[in-house]
């Protein structure tokens, strides 16, 4: 990532999916958010962590940080998923993937990643804008995701990016390597080119 050498971003080609797969989008993080429940409703509460957390996603299991994919499709061939990919000199190193909800016209993020090397550098950001713009080229109103309460990494950059919580699910888990944590849904309103 040099000012020589820029990133390219593009659609994902069904060429790179062998480069979407080895994409590692495990973290480490010592603060997770904890879910509080109250006579109002619920609130979020951070805790710190100690040694710090270090969570991998099982490959039939991505889904469920944001940086994941519900349905482990990722490679931008299934039908109805929008795959952006971030390339940098030959290589991939971050994607996002999308589908549309027509019924309420909502983008919905399935699943994002970058690459350890490349984290911090705008990247995710970057593939987020063209993921916000392609769904408001199709009509979208929101763009909505679904990540851990334990990824807070990716809380922090999806706040930055504009997105807000708006609802958790404390049972999506049960039964997976997940169990325990909360899904916390983030949403954001698109307009004119995301």
């Amino acid at each position: 990532m040099t000012p020589e050498r820029p990133i390219v971003y593009r659609e994902a080609q069904p060429a790179d999916k062998e480069q979407i797969d080895a994409i590692d989008d495990s973290f480490t993080t010592d603060t997770v958010y904890e879910v509080v429940a109250g006579d109002e409703g619920f609130a979020l509460r951070s805790a710190f962590v100690d040694p710090p957390l270090v969570k991998t996603f099982p490959d039939d299991e991505d889904g469920e940080d944001g940086e994941d994919g519900e349905d482990g499709e990722d490679d931008g061939v299934a039908d109805g998923v929008h795959v952006e990919v971030a390339v940098d000199d030959g290589t991939v190193c971050g994607f996002v993937a999308v589908g549309i909800e027509e019924w309420h016209r909502r983008l919905v993020i399935q699943q994002i990643a970058v690459a350890s090397t490349h984290r911090g550098h705008g990247v995710g950001a970057a593939l987020m804008q063209r993921a916000c713009a392609y769904g408001s080229r199709l009509g979208a109103r929101t763009a909505w995701l679904e990540t851990t309460n334990v990824n807070v990494p990716a809380i922090r950059a999806y706040r930055r990016m504009g997105f807000s919580f708006c609802g958790l699910d404390t049972t999506l888990y049960r039964g997976t390597s997940s169990e325990g944590e909360t899904a916390l849904f983030m949403s954001k309103e698109l307009g004119e080119g995301g």
